[in-house]
């Protein structure tokens, strides 16, 4: 876990800079800052169109009395995409837009209801509230519970 962390949030912005940079340095500063800009406009007018297609999806899935799971992992899908828009560069922007694509938001929402069907994952834990048994470790205490304590006798001035 300490791994991915130090990579997201050390690593990726070493390289997103590096990117910037390289970009930069080939085009030109403003131009760049122009292109990083359009980028983050097209990625918002995509997140806001994929948000309301969700939404809707969503709606008349629950209207119809069914259970909308494939709704509320795209609906997660697009909130992750909107996660990576807020950060600056053109690897989070494009991974973020490859996400609200639909096609490729319907491969990456197949891989994760594959790892939820398999019951052993971290994401199936947290969509079904099951936890994995911990091994007994140190005393077991079985207690009932335990009474107030009695109430304080008040001073008054």
């Amino acid at each position: 876990m300490v791994l991915v962390l130090v990579l997201v949030f050390l690593v990726a912005p070493i390289i997103e800079l590096y990117v910037i940079v390289r970009v930069a340095e080939s085009i030109g500063i403003s131009e760049t800052i122009l292109l990083l800009l359009a980028i983050s406009f097209l990625g918002v007018w995509f997140a806001k169109m994929a948000g309301l297609g969700t939404l809707a999806r969503l709606r008349t899935r629950v209207r119809s009395g069914g259970l909308p799971s494939v709704e509320i992992i795209d609906g997660a899908l697009v909130l992750l995409a909107c996660a990576l828009l807020i950060a600056p560069g053109f690897i989070s922007d494009g991974l973020a837009i490859l996400l609200l694509l639909p096609p490729t938001r319907a491969a990456v929402r197949t891989l994760v209801l594959r790892q939820i069907a398999a019951g052993d994952s971290v994401l199936s834990r947290l969509v079904d509230g099951r936890r994995q048994p911990r091994p007994a470790t140190g005393t077991v205490i079985d207690a009932e519970g335990w009474e107030d304590p009695p109430e304080r006798p008040r001073l008054t001035p």
